[in-house]
């Protein structure tokens, strides 16, 4: 089970003692309203009401000791009783559900005039006791040794955060609020944590969405066997529907491997900025390769640029892909920067990997004879399945972060008592529930790929699969690239019967227009691709490539735009600009002197809607060395629609400049 990553304040506390009749909400007082059996006390924000239900942390009674499980409650809307509930469980693990509410509530709001919402967050995360293991919150990297430290830290209480135990805390906060049977959303981890809670609480489910999903069961789990041909198939796909990279012959990932293999030659150790600006130190090798296209952290950058920056490496401009391992470095690291376990508990996500997830080695052995078992394990998958991650091998694999690699990070883990066992979450023979089930998979999403999606769909008695052509990971929350997910899911929750919504639907996922790829890095703007002249244009051929490469470096700033967390940032080859987000989920950007081209500066302004509507930059370029060659433009273009076309008008050198290019 792969560790997938990317609060509202209390102001009192619980009630459990009264019991409420009717099931339906009745406001108590207006700081309070009784649900069920509970008296919630109102968050302070939103419209929400926060709880906490005490749970035995062992369920057994092994082991001593509750944990105060933290939710949040949203009365629906409209008048009368609600009819039903919604349920949203957050990926991860490690990330506390309340802290995704706003998307959680958006992606549900136009079925809350009639329908409750609840989010839980789970025992060990956010204001469910987050487990605090010192030295794996705080380490600089990941290593299998703290790792085993904090699960030596946390004794007995290890296999005590199993996501098993959290289904149960669910179904009691559902049965203490009268709530029931729900419609439970799940996206990455969640979708683990949502099978596991139909499996073990499937009468409580009206219907069930796993969004970004993997199977609980299955041959191969351990060695994610769907990975490499899904990352494959990613770059491949992608390349394919983009005029530029296909004018390159061969396929992607032929594109990119002469660049792995000189990394295997020639490593080195290397510095760059990431998307915030921040100056990563790391080693240039083939595992750190890996980890940009495994990883898909930045998920946009390192589809549109790994292939133009690998190919830009072995021609002797290494910055585009040094560029890119900055941001993967960056981006996989999932902890908060504080390291606050409240915001991101590393010792929870790797509690659940090892308590939860099947393993390479068998979990009942002491640590010394697992390593053992591992290295045995090894040897066979490099002689028997030597292309299991091609185009890398297993050791290039294994040199991704830990909590992205997976098949060894409980290589040290303390052994689970026999009374808790680890990777047992539900039996061998679980059965799945004959409830209606959606499940939805981006096609280019190899962290939980297409065909994991395809099985765990085939565990359920009446499930569909919809894909979502083009999408990445996670794909009807508010950031996916097509609103289409977001429409499925509240169509299927709304009447999972519906077959014409179920067939506009995935007309609709079929219509995701394909990435934008990079087009080919240059050092001189004289190298780039010119834009086209149109109408009354008078520049000439000068012109035309700097308006080409103008639209390029709006082109390479937009993925630093989506990806940045810090309000700012640095451009390829310098330059900076700042960020802020308006109405709408626009992006409003302000750059000074960005160059993609060593040779072209470009400032200006731009309000970019990241999936849908008009963009607009209004830019002033010049050439470096060149005086007065320069001017003013403005670039337009649509979002959310295939092969879209930018408009570039203005001035260059005094020379009216009409004309169009690919949109960036």
């Amino acid at each position: 089970m792969p560790s997938i990553r990317l609060p509202c304040v209390l102001l009192g506390t619980l009630g459990l003692l009264a019991f409420i009749a009717p099931a339906s909400a009745v406001a108590a007082a207006e700081a309070t309203l009784a649900v069920g059996s509970l008296e919630l006390t109102a968050c302070g924000t939103r419209d929400a009401y926060c709880g906490y239900l005490p749970r035995p942390l062992d369920p057994l009674g092994q082991a001593p000791g509750t944990v105060s499980v933290y939710f949040e409650f949203y009365p629906h809307r409209g008048a009368g009783d609600a009819t039903g509930v919604l349920v949203a469980s957050e990926g991860g693990p490690g990330y506390p559900t309340t802290d995704s509410r706003d998307e959680y509530l958006a992606l549900f709001d136009a079925l809350r005039s009639a329908r409750d919402v609840v989010l839980m967050d789970y025992r060990g995360t956010g204001r469910s006791g987050a487990v605090d293991c010192t030295r794996l919150q705080r380490d600089r990297v990941l290593t299998i040794a703290s790792i085993g430290a904090c699960g030596v830290e946390l004794g007995r209480k290890a296999p005590l955060y199993s996501t098993a135990y959290a289904a149960d805390d669910l179904a009691a906060i559902l049965e203490a609020l009268k709530a029931g049977p729900v419609d439970l959303y799940g996206d990455s981890y969640g979708t683990f944590f949502a099978q596991v809670f139909a499996v073990r609480h499937g009468e409580k489910l009206r219907t069930l969405v796993l969004d970004g999903a993997y199977p609980l069961l299955g041959k191969d789990i351990p060695w994610e066997g769907n990975y490499a041909p899904a990352m494959r198939n990613k770059f491949d796909r992608a390349c394919e529907r983009s005029p530029t990279c296909r004018a390159t012959p061969g396929s992607s990932i032929e594109h990119i491997t002469p660049a792995l293999k000189e990394l295997r030659k020639r490593p080195f150790n290397a510095t760059a900025t990431d998307a915030d600006g921040q100056v990563q130190h790391f080693t240039a090798n083939a595992g750190t390769l890996a980890t940009v296209m495994f990883g898909s952290a930045p998920a946009y950058a390192t589809l549109r640029e790994t292939d133009a920056a690998a190919q830009a490496f072995l021609a002797g401009d290494r910055l585009p892909l040094l560029r890119l391992m900055a941001e993967a470095s960056a981006a996989v690291d999932s902890r908060d920067p504080t390291k606050d376990p409240v915001k991101f508990s590393e010792g929870l996500a790797a509690a659940i990997n090892c308590q939860d997830a099947p393993q390479v080695f068998d979990m009942r052995l002491s640590p010394d004879a697992r390593r053992a078992q591992r290295d045995r394990a090894f040897a066979e998958r490099r002689r028997a399945f030597p292309d299991s991650f091609a185009p890398f091998t297993l050791d290039e694999y294994r040199a991704m972060p830990l909590d992205y690699t997976f098949i060894e990070q409980c290589v040290g883990w303390p052994v689970a008592d026999a009374a808790h066992p680890a990777s047992h979450v539900v039996p061998d023979d679980a059965t799945f529930p004959p409830v209606p089930v959606l499940v939805i998979s981006g096609e280019f999403d190899n962290m939980t790929p297409m065909a994991d999606g395809a099985a765990a769909a085939a565990q359920f008695p009446h499930a569909r699969h919809q894909i979502i052509a083009n999408g990445f990971h996670v794909n009807a929350m508010p950031h996916a690239r097509s609103p289409c997910g977001g429409d499925i899911v509240r169509a299927f929750i709304a009447d999972p019967a519906d077959d014409a919504a179920a067939a506009s639907g995935a007309r609709c996922a079929n219509e995701a227009p394909p990435p934008r790829l990079a087009p080919p890095f240059v050092r001189g703007y004289a190298r780039a691709e010119p834009a086209t002249a149109t109408g009354a244009n008078r520049a000439g051929a000068a012109g035309l490539k700097i308006a080409g490469a103008t639209v390029a470096t709006l082109g390479d700033l937009l993925p630093r735009l989506a990806a940045n967390a810090s309000g700012r940032g640095v451009g390829l080859r310098g330059g900076r600009f700042t960020v802020t987000e308006g109405k709408n989920g626009v992006l409003n950007a302000r750059f000074e002197k960005l160059r993609w081209a060593d040779d072209l500066s470009v400032s200006g302004t731009l309000a970019w809607a990241p999936h849908a509507g008009e963009a607009l930059a209004r830019v002033h370029v010049h050439v470096r060395g060149k005086a007065g060659v320069g001017g003013r433009l403005s670039v337009r273009w649509p979002e959310g629609t295939a092969d879209a076309r930018a408009r570039i008008e203005g001035r260059i050198g005094g020379q009216r400049l009409l004309a169009e290019a690919p949109a960036p």
